[in-house]
């Protein structure tokens, strides 16, 4: 559920002979369908029947991110979609190198990169670091789908948290969360603490987005958005209407940041024009759909 959002129904998927075994010490060459042994499970790998060029990545049995190799500017998932167009809003693309700004990136949570490579073809000159738990999914993902090198793209193999509060102030303009254990980002990535950390890192003016998962019942996000709320003074929620009544399981698009989200009026036309158009609430809707709903903080710390 953690990642779904793909426009429209498709069947993908075919059968795979077995688990993969890449030797230790090797990248693979290419993707290639199959299941691959990873540090935390495994993932499938497969070819997508509707695309010649693209490959869908399943971790742990959870669908987690599509790549179309000939082209890093589609995103198949719609959630991914949304994100970019809410980045790109603050950030109109620059079309050549060498252009005066230059975005910093943190994504927290890797799977195949697919924003990463997105953001690299819109911005040339962006400087992008992902954070991935596992680190031969990180290696299987740098040898099947080219991604840039270092210093454009870095892949660091890290817990998501420990990574964040090592870094520098003032170092990032987006930050970008999308990490699941199952259905749910795990609780030390949605605290008002683990938030902090998160402004602290941002540069002024700079965009935390979350991808957040839940039930019908929007407990989670509710709860998710009240945390964000708590440490942001702007926040926005980008999702398709079914999801904001609480009617399907899915996905829901969150942001805060220091400064108001307004800055481009065709961004809610942008959101309404994809396959699954998606509505935009502004920070007084955020709060009022959080109202009464807990913050989130770290546990207290034991007494000796």
């Amino acid at each position: 559920m953690a990642k779904r959002g793909r426009s429209g129904a498709r069947n993908s998927a075919r059968p795979v002979a077995g688990v993969v075994e890449v030797p230790k010490g090797t990248r693979p060459d290419g993707p290639v369908e199959g299941v691959y042994y990873i540090d935390t499970g495994d993932c499938e790998l497969i070819a997508d029947q509707d695309n010649s060029n693209g490959w869908l990545l399943k971790i742990n049995g959870v669908m987690s991110s599509h790549i179309d190799l000939a082209d890093p500017l589609f995103l198949d998932f719609e959630y991914m979609r949304w994100m970019a167009a809410l980045i790109e809003s603050r950030w109109p693309p620059r079309p050549k190198a060498g252009e005066p700004a230059r975005l910093r990136g943190l994504h927290l949570g890797g799977g195949a990169c697919s924003l990463a490579r997105y953001f690299h073809a819109a911005y040339p000159d962006a400087r992008q670091v992902v954070v991935e738990l596992d680190g031969k999914l990180a290696e299987y993902v740098r040898g099947w789908f080219d991604l840039p090198k270092a210093p454009l793209l870095r892949l660091r193999v890290g817990e998501a948290r420990e990574v964040t509060e090592t870094l520098t102030s003032d170092t990032r303009d987006f930050i970008i969360r999308d990490v699941f254990a199952g259905a749910l980002t795990p609780r030390p990535l949605t605290t008002q603490e683990f938030n902090n950390h998160v402004r602290r890192v941002l540069a002024p003016g700079g965009i935390y987005v979350v991808n957040s998962g839940d039930a019908p019942d929007l407990k989670n996000a509710r709860e998710d958005a009240a945390t964000i709320a708590a440490s942001f003074e702007h926040t926005v929620i980008i999702a398709d209407p079914a999801m904001l009544k609480g009617r399907r399981y899915g996905n829901m698009v969150m942001a805060g940041s220091d400064v108001p989200f307004d800055g481009d009026p065709q961004l809610a036309r942008r959101l309404l024009g994809g396959a699954v158009p998606a509505h935009l609430w502004n920070d007084a809707q955020v709060r009022a759909f959080a109202a009464g709903s807990p913050v989130r903080h770290d546990p207290a710390p034991i007494a000796p």
